[in-house]
């Protein structure tokens, strides 16, 4: 069953009733999920939408979510979180995109070939203005832990003080502000 993301998106209204008749009305496993994950359709978007920034990005991923979702029906018990369940497969089908483009090569068009070289000491000073405008898009509670670690050279223990917070936190940000400064620096120098 194809879910078309533009049948049931946003809709508020109540899922329909059973009709009040003598007879026993067989609710399908697919019918009584689409109960339960209709309502959440809105607010599945609007994360999708912050999450990738891009409307037809946010449906993609919402109607990839729901895919994946009924693809994977038969590990949902109704009357669960259904919430929690969509949402933790709308965010794995964003971590997966995400690491499929970062995997995709990049196409570079080459420039002339008898292009001037700059002198080495014009390159190094821009290699600090790059990496200055690529901790600039490092979110600051890895910002902060990295400049702590890699500039000021203190001990994680140091920092784990001075932020308040377990070591192996202050390990986990700095890895990660480490791999977000190097993809940031990617991007704004392509080799």
């Amino acid at each position: 069953m194809a879910i078309a993301l533009h049948e049931f998106a946003w809709n508020r209204t109540a899922p329909a009733c059973v009709p009040p008749h003598e007879d026993v009305v067989r609710v399908t496993r697919e019918e009584r999920f689409l109960e339960e994950a209709r309502p959440h359709f809105r607010a599945m978007y609007g994360t999708a939408l912050r999450l990738t920034r891009n409307p037809a990005d946010a449906e993609d991923l919402v109607q990839d979510t729901l895919l994946r979702a009924f693809r994977g029906l038969a590990g949902y018990t109704p009357g669960t979180n259904a919430r929690a369940w969509l949402f933790t497969i709308l965010h794995r089908a964003r971590l997966d995109t995400v690491r499929r483009e970062a995997r995709r090569p990049v196409n570079v068009e080459l420039e002339e070939a008898d292009a001037p070289v700059p002198p080495p000491q014009d390159l190094l000073a821009r290699g600090q203005e790059d990496v200055e405008a690529a901790l600039g898009q490092v979110p600051e509670v890895y910002r902060g832990a990295l400049l702590l670690r890699d500039v000021e050279e203190f001990s994680y223990e140091e920092i784990a003080r001075m932020l308040d917070v377990p070591v192996g936190t202050v390990m986990s940000r700095i890895h990660r502000g480490r791999r977000l400064l190097r993809a940031a620096l990617a991007v704004g120098n392509p080799a």
